[in-house]
């Protein structure tokens, strides 16, 4: 048959040939581990059969899924833990690592085995941080500096990973949960240095999340605290104009974008919120002369009548 064909150029991944590994496309770093949320595309295959009976392949941006807890397929779980980032595999999976004797009626005849086609578009490690997390306040202040910003680190990526579904409340709450362990992070004056460099990253995430949370005021608070850190960085600096912009506070955000205009004069982002201020405050203005003119109208026919 066309699986068994196949299965002899295959590499047996369980040692008993329950799980059959071919590479289509290498991938490059480390291998997932057992801890890991892997980011996954995939497509199950019955022999025979030329369209998938499952696939998330449709979604724009694959669900985020934790290994050992929302992958309910056993072969898939053994193969992914195989992979690295960029890779795409062909599986064989036998019953036993997949639907098993019974199957899944009416879809899986009992005792099939399925070909999924997996590509590991990115994996997240959140051993230390799930590890970092069940420690005590006392215990996570004396935490190594090295794996706590690798803990920040793996949060911000969740928060990224979140933030680029639209998802903005869930990123800001790991946003906010890398900060803090940031914030109160005591430090050696040779630890300064790296903590404020992730803590600026944090603050600009913030900071841009609560934008799109129109939530501009946070959004300010945020990009305030980054260019404490840094006060010539161009996208705090045009976080802060975009957040002062929508307040209307006109002279503010104008001094925040020339600025960030000054950092990059070619950003065609930074340039087009200076010409949409522009036409605000020019609007604004408008506005403000029509109010006036009808205040002052009726005094001035008033005048013009007694005289």
């Amino acid at each position: 048959s066309p699986y068994q064909r196949l299965s002899q150029r295959m590499q047996d991944v369980t040692g008993d040939r329950g799980v059959l590994k071919e590479v289509i496309r290498e991938g490059a770093g480390d291998v997932v581990t057992p801890d890991a949320s892997v980011l996954v595309k995939y497509s199950g295959y019955l022999e025979h059969m030329d369209k998938p009976f499952d696939t998330n392949c449709y979604r724009k941006v694959p669900r985020l899924m934790k290994l050992g807890e929302e992958i309910t397929l056993w072969g898939m779980e053994v193969g992914l833990l195989t992979m690295r980032k960029g890779e795409l595999a062909r599986f064989l999976f036998k019953p036993r690592y997949a639907y098993g004797a019974l199957g899944c009626p009416p879809l899986i005849p009992p005792n099939t085995t399925v070909l999924f086609e997996l590509e590991l578009l990115d994996f997240l490690d959140s051993a230390e941080s799930d590890e970092f997390f069940a420690l005590t306040a006392k215990q996570q202040d004396v935490f190594p500096l090295e794996k706590v910003l690798k803990v920040a680190g793996t949060e911000r990526e969740f928060g990224n990973y979140l933030f680029r579904q639209n998802r903005f409340h869930d990123a800001k709450e790991r946003y906010k949960r890398a900060s803090l362990i940031l914030c109160r992070r005591p430090f050696h004056p040779g630890e300064q240095g790296q903590i404020e460099s992730a803590k600026l990253l944090v603050f600009l995430n913030l900071s841009f999340t609560y934008l799109k949370l129109e939530r501009p005021s946070r959004a300010l608070i945020y990009g305030e605290q980054a260019l404490a850190i840094d006060q010539r960085n161009a996208k705090a600096l045009f976080r802060c104009g975009q957040a002062c912009l929508i307040m209307t506070e006109y002279e503010r955000a104008r001094d925040f974008l020339v600025r960030a205009q000054r950092e990059q004069p070619l950003n065609h982002d930074i340039n087009n919120e200076l010409k949409k201020l522009a036409s605000c405050y020019r609007h604004y203005m408008d506005k403000e002369k029509e109010m006036c003119y009808r205040i002052f109208s009726p005094l001035n026919s008033s005048a013009v009548q007694q005289n």
